[in-house]
């Protein structure tokens, strides 16, 4: 089976949870060719069109799977080879965009979102939609010992860190909100420095999670927060506010917490909570209970694909 996947690659590379989606599905036997868009905007998807036409001619796909909605809606416009769609979040939260999402759910073959609350936002087809959040290398992300992962990272072994999940600069992820909830935690008499995950390779993100205190996510929207399942696979413990699908993602593992509201006081008496915690949590083992190990999740977008092309014949 030849997968062509769709996805942006306006910042000179694709997401690493796309790559990392496709590289299980070609270890799984698939063939994955790539489309990367390279321009911006609803006009420029569209003006890749010729050239995702050439693309499909020289590889000859059995079917795509594009990720965002405009990606979707851009490999949507031919209508030789079948599409599927994920939508990842912040084209189904941002209003501006989610019109396009819309269209393109309406000419996808099938419409995978990767949490309940953006499938509800989206009001899918029911019988064209599918919940599949997107997987984690499991295997890519070693348990690595605290101590020893501070030191790989020239992080001190007498201080406590708390790994906030993102770019400062990125205002979706509202770091105003976590600075002010340290802030309140100081008051408190805690110590503990906010770390910025910024410029990091992919092992790099693995040892600073293995090495943190905690992780806080203070997000104003999200789909399905890969950086809170790669925190779950390393162990670490996870502060964050209601969103996405996190409280399900999280339900159950000692260690992890979600707050009822976005108040600073609040995020606080949880970070103190998760830094009193003793020892790493059993995130790994709720990820790969749900099914979100990369190669499960795989198996299941093929049985999806499979089943596509069985109806096409």
């Amino acid at each position: 089976m030849k997968i062509l996947v769709v996805a942006s690659y306006n910042k000179g590379r694709f997401a690493p949870f796309i790559v990392e989606q496709g590289a299980a599905l070609q270890a799984a036997g698939c063939k994955v060719e790539w489309f990367g868009v390279t321009r911006h905007g609803i006009r420029g998807y569209l003006h890749q069109l010729a050239a995702l036409r050439r693309k499909i001619v020289e590889v000859q796909p059995d079917i795509i799977h594009a990720h965002y909605g405009l990606s979707g809606l851009l490999a949507c416009l031919q209508r030789r080879v079948p599409v599927v769609t994920t939508y990842h979040g912040s084209d189904i939260n941002n209003p501006h965009v989610r019109p396009f999402s819309r269209l393109a759910m309406c000419l996808s073959v099938r419409n995978i979102f990767v949490s309940r609350a953006t499938m509800l936002l989206a009001h899918p087809a029911a019988s064209k939609a599918l919940l599949l959040p997107c997987g984690i290398d499991v295997c890519a992300m070693p348990l690595t010992s605290q101590d020893l992962a501070r030191s790989q990272m020239g992080l001190r072994l007498d201080k406590r860190y708390v790994l906030f999940a993102g770019a400062f600069g990125n205002h979706v992820k509202n770091a105003p909100l976590a600075e002010d909830a340290m802030s309140v935690l100081k008051e408190g008499g805690a110590d503990a420095e906010l770390l910025e995950l910024k410029g990091y390779s992919r092992n790099e993100v693995s040892l600073l999670m293995c090495a943190a205190d905690v992780l806080l996510l203070t997000s104003f929207t999200e789909g399905s927060p890969q950086v809170v399942k790669e925190a779950m696979t390393c162990g670490c413990p996870v502060v964050s506010v209601d969103v996405g699908d996190v409280r399900e993602r999280t339900a159950g593992v000692e260690g992890c917490y979600v707050a009822e509201t976005r108040e600073p006081q609040e995020l606080a008496a949880l970070l103190c909570k998760a830094l009193a915690f003793s020892g790493r949590t059993q995130g790994r083992e709720k990820i790969l209970a749900d099914g979100l190990d990369n190669r499960q999740v795989a198996q299941r977008l093929i049985e999806l694909y499979t089943q596509i092309l069985a109806k096409d014949k």
